[in-house]
């Protein structure tokens, strides 16, 4: 129509319903005492304190030694869903594996929840390859 005014417009907004994608998956798992939790990665706060944790495993000279750590960081992963795994007065105030903990995994468990959790694969075939190559070649450097 010639002369006309157009008086407003009409603006359609197509929105599709979207679903929320989680960018991870979660995994469950039956501890020792019966129990199950559900594993998924740690948020950045949590993965600061895990990730802390296991930078003292790169220091570790004693077997047990470095399984209170893998413990620790065990428990550190479980920390939400089980905080009796956790006891926070242990090592002067610092916190660590509490007893309970001792009872509830077992080192295939630790190993998948520290996997899950905190991205570190400690029973990787290779990894266990490299380090074995690494101490050899320690062990050959000390001994000349």
């Amino acid at each position: 129509m010639p002369g006309s005014v157009i008086q407003g417009i009409l603006v359609v907004v197509y929105k599709e319903d979207t679903i929320a994608t989680t960018v991870y998956t979660t995994e469950e798992v039956t501890l020792q005492d019966g129990n199950d939790v559900t594993l998924k990665p740690l948020n950045i706060k949590g993965l600061r304190k895990f990730m802390s944790k296991m930078q003292e495993f790169a220091e570790v000279s004693e077997e047990d030694e470095g399984l209170d750590i893998l413990l620790d960081a065990a428990a550190i992963c479980l920390m939400k869903q089980r905080p009796e795994l956790w006891d926070k007065h242990k090592n002067e105030g610092k916190g660590g594996y509490s007893e309970d903990a001792e009872d509830a995994l077992d080192m295939p468990t630790v190993y998948r929840i520290l996997d899950v959790c905190g991205g570190v694969k400690l029973n990787d075939p290779n990894l266990i390859a490299a380090a074995m190559e690494s101490m050899e070649a320690q062990n050959g450097r000390t001994s000349t």
